[in-house]
């Protein structure tokens, strides 16, 4: 298995990674932000995407956004294949795009919007912090790209303000891991999974 940074001789696999994430998101019945093969191209040929490969075979893959004018960037689109998931593989792309927007984006602070728990999870574990998303980009092509999520309706109800998704936030600037944030982090990912599985109940009522 290989994890790495994607350039454009991986193009060749953007139509079933468009795929992938749509079909797990489909599983899953969570919102998506939908992605063209034409798109995720762009990602490779720029150097801005990890893949993950077996041999010939797509296993995983997540790609990196600018906004702001570089000030924030995003690691978006994680996925991992169905034949791959549960070894880990998932953990691996996410430490190799996050060390890539790092090396290539030094100064930007890095965010994620997710309604997933492990990737909440994987973000905290490199030092990302829960935030409103007032402390996130206010590129309005960011927040546009939610227009395909099923759950927009939450988003423009609440006028910009929260959704589904957990805004978490990396911030170069204020970055320091303490050992005895351990049981803080802990509370935090409690009252996460509370407040999630308790909005996902109201809407499924409805």
């Amino acid at each position: 298995m290989k994890v790495v940074i994607a350039n454009k001789s991986h193009i060749k696999y953007a139509e079933i990674i468009c795929e992938t994430i749509a079909e797990s998101a489909a599983v899953r019945g969570t919102g998506i932000a939908r992605r063209t093969p034409e798109y995720i191209a762009t990602k490779m040929e720029n150097e801005n995407a990890v893949i993950a490969l077996d041999g010939d075979k797509f296993a995983g893959f997540c790609y990196i956004e600018k906004w702001g004018h570089g000030k924030f960037v995003a690691n978006s689109g994680l996925i991992v294949h169905p034949d791959y998931r549960g070894d880990g593989l998932a953990k691996q792309i996410k430490h190799k795009v996050f060390e890539h927007s790092r090396n290539k984006f030094p100064d930007a602070k890095v965010f994620s919007i997710t309604t997933g728990l492990a990737v909440m999870k994987m973000n905290s574990d490199l030092g990302y912090k829960p935030v409103p998303f007032s402390e996130l980009t206010d590129d309005p092509t960011f927040w546009d790209g939610c227009q395909t999520c099923k759950n927009y309706d939450v988003l423009t109800r609440t006028n910009r303000k929260m959704c589904l998704c957990t805004g978490m936030l990396y911030d170069p600037d204020k970055q320091v891991k303490k050992e005895h944030d351990h049981d803080y982090d802990k509370k935090v990912w409690t009252r996460l999974k509370n407040i999630k599985q308790t909005m996902f109940l109201k809407k499924d009522k409805k």
